[in-house]
């Protein structure tokens, strides 16, 4: 798309982003469509929003249950909202009432969340919403996420009990400083086969969330379909939280 004189810096920042995915999917071989920009939006306030939107970008993500409840009313519907920090039970309905247009909640990481969503679901009578499994893949107490060894039990609770939740993949949040990211890629990417191989289904089938502002380039050569990209397209600044 032609860059105008109006556009402004976030938009530029998302086309850089966007032309950045693109090599590092044609570096291994990759098709650049298949892998989605997730643009962390948290702390950032809804002009901001609106200009990466009106670039042409609809998937935001979200941390704050609060935020995005407040946020999604005030733009337009066919923005596709992924929900990506901890999920606590009591949050579980407001996020799905407040945000119909949810698209997916990238952070089911133990039994209980995962039958409240697919009870609080039932119940609105919303459609299936699609959820990612979190997994610790750094082995860090500060990490929430079911640990490797137990993701496949994990999902297959998902598939097997929770009907108004479509399984569609993994996710994980690498090392803050990057130096352990690429084993903790492949164990995610690990934990994809096994899943893919116990359930039946192609890995195509199963996306990988992997990959943030600091990694994004590397995970997609190490498989990631999703990558959510904040301070590189929003820029670092934090914007008070409402209380």
């Amino acid at each position: 798309m032609a860059a105008s004189a109006m556009d402004g810096v976030a938009a530029t920042a998302l086309r850089s982003v966007l032309h950045r995915v693109k090599q590092a999917a044609e570096r291994s071989s990759r098709v650049p469509d298949r892998i989605k920009v997730v643009a962390v939006s948290k702390t950032k306030p809804v002009s901001l929003l609106r200009e990466v939107y009106d670039a042409g970008h609809r998937c935001f993500g979200e941390n704050y249950v609060q935020e995005i409840i407040e946020k999604a009313p005030q733009l337009p519907e066919d923005i596709e909202w992924h929900f990506i920090g901890n999920l606590q039970s009591n949050k579980v309905k407001p996020l799905l009432t407040g945000v119909p247009n949810l698209s997916m909640v990238e952070t089911v990481d133990d039994e209980k969340i995962a039958n409240n969503l697919d009870r609080v679901i039932g119940n609105i009578g919303r459609k299936p919403l699609k959820v990612l499994v979190q997994v610790n893949t750094s082995g860090e107490t500060s990490k929430f996420g079911v640990d490797p060894d137990g993701c496949l039990e994990l999902v297959k609770h998902v598939t097997s009990n929770c009907p108004n939740l479509e399984f569609s993949g993994l996710m994980t949040i690498g090392m803050p400083d990057y130096t352990s990211t690429p084993e903790n890629f492949k164990t995610l990417a690990n934990c994809r086969s096994e899943v893919c191989n116990a359930l039946g289904i192609p890995e195509e089938q199963c996306q990988l969330s992997m990959g943030m502002s600091g990694d994004f380039e590397l995970a997609i050569e190490m498989g990631s379909t999703n990558v959510r990209v904040g301070s590189t397209i929003f820029g670092a600044r934090e914007y008070p939280k409402k209380q």
